[in-house]
């Protein structure tokens, strides 16, 4: 047994348990190293993220700046609206609570899975995801009584846009809606939910109106349940601004083109304010606000008579009978006339194998510039036309503001179109032909023009020959942008022959005459097609409404230092006088006499037929 077993022999060696107990001890120095590391080290590190888990924060919204008329009424304010959103790190079940959310807005479920996979990757999971941007009153009570019972809501208060004028300044306001991702990519302090100007000045001046958000920490529990809050930093509202309309006057001119389809520009011959710019038909701006719906987009998209269109500035029309003080001073400029020569109106002209009438069958007899101006003889200006050609015609109708933009604190505007012999031959293939200058002389052919346009070049016959940026701001400083290449006598023939024009017995003008005031006008009838000889024997009335021409009515208005200009035109109105006329009246009436004189509804009716017959016709026409 001896030789078997031998207890010196079986002892473990010393440099094993040494071993041991070594890796023991650096197992200990590791973990507390690594104590030490989390501990202290970067303790304040993970304090911090701890913190994250029971600590958010929140932007809070900033209301936009209020915009006011030249008065001080409020045109448009902020309202409170509430808009509902998901916590996905809250909710633990998304698809669910997304089919709740339809149930209580009665909004389609798949529609809001959409947007919430859309968005989702632009909004944190500790973020509100929003889902519905504007909840009823209703909805709101329904969402609160059943909050705690679906974790992962989030009800966020917001300023809501409200035009307390709706349809009556939209095309000067604009409207807000939602951003986009367009807006975004190109302003990241913009998020999800936030809204920003579309159109109008909303658009126009939107960093100036926007405000800056504020920032609201809070604490919550493990159900997502706030516990504390505080702001860090509060908002700011942004910027309020007074526009140059005056509210009255643009309430006026709606009235009156109430039904009709046209626009009417105010415009302060001394500053460029405009103290009205309307355009009919129209929209309400608080249906972009509240969030539209795909039909009610539709219903404004397919509208043939296209309410979203501004028509002062984005519609362009041939300029008819006031385009001929346009040739009248190009004729001055140029030497090529003499304005006490007078020319014989037989009533027509003959070029060639055609033959262009006047607008007076028996024609007017011999007229000098000045009666030519005041009766509207065509022959004279045909005759005129025919001497500067289109080069001349052309050059000056730019100088005096014409085929260029206006510059005006709106987006899409329109420069309208002064031809040249480049222009025909390139858009038709076409030379430049002598009938064409004649066409030109009195405002027909190819010249098309805005109503600002209009305005703002009798303004400049009113002032001396300045044109003016139009201003929509009442703090904004005049700015002149170039002079009518006139003499000031030259300025002052065109002028009187606007006031006689509304003084003389045979003016074109005398309905609107206005005691006291010294009143300047012009008519003009805009062909909008060649009428045929059957078309040519029927009574106005009788003439279906898309042939029918448009009204045009310009007009310059003085008394006591104070001088105005005023463009009007009524699309398919006939007649300047009739159509254009009784506008431009009131507006003077308006200014200088303090009176408002409502639109009869007699003609809101003849208007309304009018308009139901041109939806039926263009309806019929789009259903073919």
């Amino acid at each position: 047994m001896s030789d078997l077993y031998n207890e010196s022999e079986q002892q473990a060696p010393r440099s094993g348990l040494i071993l041991l107990q070594a890796l023991i001890l650096g197992l200990f120095c590791l973990f507390a190293v690594r104590l030490w590391y989390l501990q202290i080290h970067r303790s304040e590190e993970y304090q911090a993220k701890a913190l994250e888990n029971q600590l958010r924060q929140e932007s809070i919204p900033s209301p936009r700046g209020l915009i006011r008329d030249r008065n001080g009424d409020l045109l448009a304010v902020n309202e409170p609206a509430y808009a509902l959103g998901i916590i996905r790190e809250d909710c633990p079940d998304v698809d669910r609570l997304v089919h709740q959310i339809a149930v209580w807005t009665g909004k389609d479920y798949f529609e809001l899975k959409t947007l919430y996979n859309k968005n989702r990757k632009r909004v944190k999971p500790f973020e509100p995801l929003i889902v519905v941007p504007d909840l009823t009153f209703a909805q709101l009570a329904l969402v609160e009584t059943n909050k705690l019972r679906w974790p992962g809501l989030e009800i966020q208060f917001r300023p809501r846009r409200l035009y307390r004028y709706g349809t009556l300044l939209a095309h000067v306001l604009g409207y807000v809606a939602e951003a986009d991702e367009e807006d975004m990519s190109k302003q990241p302090e913009l998020a999800l939910g936030d809204y920003v100007g579309k159109q109008g000045i909303e658009l126009m001046l939107e960093d100036r109106m926007r405000g800056i958000k504020g920032l609201t920490q809070y604490q919550v529990d493990v159900n997502g349940r706030r516990l504390k809050e505080r702001i860090l930093k509060h908002p700011q509202a942004g910027h309020e601004i007074s526009l140059s309309i005056d509210l009255g006057l643009q309430k006026l001119c709606m009235d009156w083109l109430s039904e009709e389809a046209g626009g009417v520009a105010v415009m302060d011959a001394d500053t460029g304010q405009l103290w009205a710019l309307a355009t009919a038909p129209s929209y309400d701006s608080n249906d972009f606000s509240s969030g539209l719906s795909a039909k009610q987009w539709a219903k404004l998209r397919d509208d043939p008579l296209h309410p979203m269109q501004n028509r002062v500035i984005q519609s362009v029309y041939p300029p008819g009978s006031i385009f001929k003080h346009v040739v009248a001073g190009a004729g001055l400029h140029y030497g090529m006339v003499d304005p006490k020569e007078t020319v014989f109106c037989p009533g027509y002209v003959k070029l060639g194998r055609r033959i262009f009438r006047c607008w007076r069958r028996g024609g007017h007899g011999n007229v000098d510039m000045n009666r030519a101006l005041v009766e509207s003889c065509d022959v004279y200006f045909y005759k005129l036309g025919k001497k500067l050609t289109v080069d001349r015609m052309g050059d000056f109708a730019r100088a005096a503001g014409f085929g260029e933009k206006t510059g005006i604190r709106l987006p899409h505007e329109k420069a309208g179109n002064i031809p040249d012999r480049e222009w025909k031959l390139k858009r038709f293939g076409e030379a430049w032909q002598g009938g064409d200058n004649l066409n030109m002389a009195i405002g027909q052919g190819f010249t098309l023009v805005t109503p600002l346009q209009v305005v703002r070049f009798f303004a400049g016959i009113a002032n001396g020959g300045k044109l003016l940026k139009p201003l929509l701001l009442k703090d904004e400083k005049t700015v002149v942008q170039s002079d009518i290449p006139l003499r000031p006598d030259q300025m002052e023939l065109l002028r009187q022959a606007l006031v006689d024009t509304v003084e003389d017995p045979h003016g074109t003008c005398r309905r609107i005459r206005t005691k006291g005031v010294i009143v300047g006008g012009k008519t003009g009838t805009a062909q909008v097609v060649r009428l045929t000889d059957e078309l040519k024997e029927l009574k106005d009335e009788q003439i279906p409404y898309k042939f029918r021409d448009h009204a045009w009515m310009a007009a310059i208005a003085e008394k006591d230092g104070r001088r105005f200009a005023i463009a009007c035109l009524v699309e398919h109105g006939l007649h300047g006088g009739s159509g254009a006329g009784p506008i431009v009246k009131a507006v003077i009436d308006y200014l200088f006499m303090d009176k408002v004189t409502p639109n009869p509804e007699e003609r809101k009716a003849k208007a309304r037929a009018i308009r139901a017959l041109s939806l039926k016709h263009k309806e019929k026409r789009h259903a073919d």
